[in-house]
């Protein structure tokens, strides 16, 4: 098989280039990572040149793997899958369950993805946030508290194992952390695990060794107070 090459926005902030990108280093894919920099005109439009030449939509991440294109985080983790079967519980009940879960994350929280974005680099407290967006934080709690509950008793992960549900999810951990959300017990588990896992860490780490730059088409940079490190 030719090797996979994954495109990637900037890993500070693309938390939907994450999710595959942990799918394929948990699976022991063999696969090369390109970056590209999304902090050019056209952003937020599908319009950025670069983009639109490596997939069809214009957005990352986009996986080529010979003339094959695979556009949209879920189904590039689906196409792991195929390649590594225990990126899903092996329980068909737990299987289910997963793919449940990793689809509300895909569909759904529109109100913490807008309100608090990923940014790896920073540290501050969220205030003021709407109702609709301290709902999606209860969701979040109560899902992860009860998923851990009901199938997590053999690992730190939500499925004991670690899984795509997990890659759907490792976005979330880092914004509890940089925005300060508060978390019941389990729930702040459990993000400490994806914090501490170590294909999360080596993306993490290739950021913390980039020189810091402000994204300038967005407001990513401000929210909350001035830009710190972690």
């Amino acid at each position: 098989m030719t090797r996979p090459r994954l495109y990637v926005g900037n890993r500070n902030y693309s938390s939907w280039s994450l999710r595959p990108w942990l799918a394929l280093t948990w699976g022991g894919l063999d696969f090369e990572t390109v970056d590209v920099d999304l902090d050019q005109p056209g952003y937020g439009q599908g319009q950025i040149a670069e983009v639109l030449a490596v997939s069809p939509t214009g957005r990352v991440p986009a996986l080529h793997v010979g003339e094959l294109v695979v556009w949209d985080s879920l189904a590039i983790a689906e196409w792991a899958a195929e390649q590594a079967p225990s990126l899903w519980p092996r329980d068909p009940a737990a299987r289910a369950v997963a793919r449940a879960v990793t689809c509300e994350m895909h569909a759904g929280f529109a109100a913490v993805r807008r309100d608090l974005p990923m940014n790896l680099r920073r540290r501050t407290r969220a205030h003021g946030l709407p109702a609709e967006t301290m709902a999606d934080l209860a969701r979040l709690d109560a899902l992860w508290s009860s998923t851990r509950a009901r199938w997590g008793a053999d690992g730190p992960y939500l499925f004991g194992a670690r899984s795509i549900a997990d890659a759907f999810f490792a976005p979330v951990a880092t914004r509890f952390r940089t925005y300060a959300i508060d978390l019941s017990p389990p729930a702040a588990a459990y993000r400490d695990a994806l914090l501490a896992d170590d294909g999360f860490r080596a993306w993490e780490d290739l950021v913390l060794a980039t020189p810091a730059e402000r994204f300038t088409s967005s407001d990513v940079d401000d929210r909350y107070g001035a830009l710190t490190s972690p």
